[in-house]
């Protein structure tokens, strides 16, 4: 990325002038005080070792959560030492993206493998090489469905917030239009999506399960979408395809997803991953690069840069999408994520975390003044309501060392999967007791 950093200050005056800014502090201005750090206090004159100490600790002050029951859109599953040891290798942390695309063998087969397990996983005939996250993937997504005369995107209004605003930024500079359904009981409203449905929709994007952790009527959105003629793109949390439908199997013509969940550490908020899948019929929409597998002139098994989005690097102006990189380390960790798991350990995955957030649902709520606010299946993530104010609840919680589920205008978000234990369930119910008495 750095040929496209601007190297000198005045190009960086010149950058910031352009979008109305002064200086990068008038840049940051939104960005609370408190959290702001000119410089580390150390002493001048160190050595390495004494700086070391010194940085250590700073860092032990960060509260970490040995308990955690919080989701929306990153999720603390486990993951195998070796995609560990996979994401720690060198050769793979340097690499980037290749110019000269088939000297890098190496590169292009984890690419390949990456494409063919998250295919296999979600149904779909074709992937890209990955996009940067899944709000972006999301937003690339309704952009492939746009046509002459379709040129306005339904979305539920039970995703991820996040999602949405992402799409309609991206919707907002080309003058599409972006219509939200309303949710009734945490879900689609069935008669407002049919209402949006109108002659001039190109798809219909939804979550399953949604933001709220409820199961939607997926097969029955799709079925509402192609009756109208419009496309349906189907936003998943990977893990839960270990027992949930896939959306092939449903009928999607386009699945995307935040990848995170497979293998990825939550890392502060990233590097995250975009997955995105589609029918044969779109493989021409799909932005960013395909890689395919043949031989070469001797025969032997071989990769190549299949297809690349179109006009991405000469007729920008043109192109229906200009991404023009993917997140290969983190596409790297997810296939050795779905290698090591496989499907017994992605099902086992997935039924975990639906038995154990059953469970915590149960226990939580026999806490007075806890009560489920959706009356609907759900399967690792939930919403109660909540007795006292959230932030007090989180507050109180991470004295404990456990991150409480988000604070929402309707109560609490919980999230759980195959890493919180009975006992560690048990404990949150008894200290949601003391904290609210």
């Amino acid at each position: 990325m750095g040929n496209y950093l601007p190297s000198t200050a005045q190009e960086r005056s010149s950058m910031l002038a352009s979008m109305g800014y002064g200086s990068v502090d008038e840049l940051y201005a939104g960005i609370p005080a408190q959290t702001v750090i000119d410089e580390l206090a150390i002493p001048e004159g160190k050595s390495e070792f004494e700086t070391r100490r010194i940085i250590e600790g700073l860092a032990a002050k960060n509260t970490v959560f040995h308990s955690v029951f919080r989701g929306a859109g990153a999720y603390d599953h486990y993951r195998p030492s070796l995609v560990k040891s996979v994401l720690a290798n060198e050769t793979f942390i340097t690499s980037y993206t290749p110019y000269q695309a088939e000297i890098s063998q190496g590169v292009l087969q984890s690419i390949f493998e990456y494409q063919s397990l998250v295919c296999e996983l979600t149904g779909l005939d074709v992937s890209n090489a990955s996009l940067y996250d899944g709000a972006s993937a999301a937003a690339e997504a309704i952009l492939m469905c746009l046509e002459r005369k379709r040129t306005r995107a339904v979305v539920a209004g039970s995703a991820h917030p996040q999602f949405i605003e992402t799409i309609q930024t991206y919707a907002a500079s080309r003058g599409v239009a972006v219509d939200v359904v309303p949710t009734t009981n945490g879900a689609v409203d069935p008669t407002a999506l049919q209402a949006a449905l109108s002659d001039d929709a190109a798809c219909v994007f939804f979550q399953q399960p949604n933001y709220f952790g409820v199961l939607e009527d997926a097969r029955g959105i799709i079925e509402a979408a192609h009756t109208a003629g419009a496309k349906a793109i189907m936003g998943v949390e990977p893990t839960t395809l270990g027992l949930l439908a896939a959306p092939g199997e449903l009928g999607a013509d386009i699945c995307i997803a935040e990848g995170q969940a497979l293998g990825l550490p939550l890392s502060f908020g990233g590097p995250y991953l975009g997955i995105i899948t589609c029918t044969s019929a779109l493989m021409r929409k799909l932005p960013g690069r395909i890689v395919g597998q043949t031989v070469d002139a001797a025969g032997n098994r071989a990769f190549v840069l299949t297809l690349q989005a179109r006009e991405q690097h000469i007729r920008r102006e043109k192109a229906s999408s200009n991404v023009c990189s993917n997140e290969a380390l983190c596409a790297l960790g997810a296939a050795a994520y779905l290698s090591a798991m496989g499907p017994v350990g992605l099902e086992q995955v997935a039924r975990q975390s639906y038995a154990k957030a059953q469970y915590a649902a149960r226990k939580i709520c026999a806490v007075p003044g806890f009560d489920l606010v959706y009356d609907r299946p759900f399967f690792n993530e939930f919403v109660t309501t909540c007795p006292i104010a959230g932030e007090a609840l989180e507050h109180a919680l991470t004295e404990h060392g456990i991150l409480a589920g988000l604070p929402l205008n309707e109560g609490i978000l919980w999230c759980v999967t195959e890493t919180n234990t009975k006992e560690d369930i048990d404990r949150l119910a008894a200290l949601l007791a003391e904290v609210t008495r």
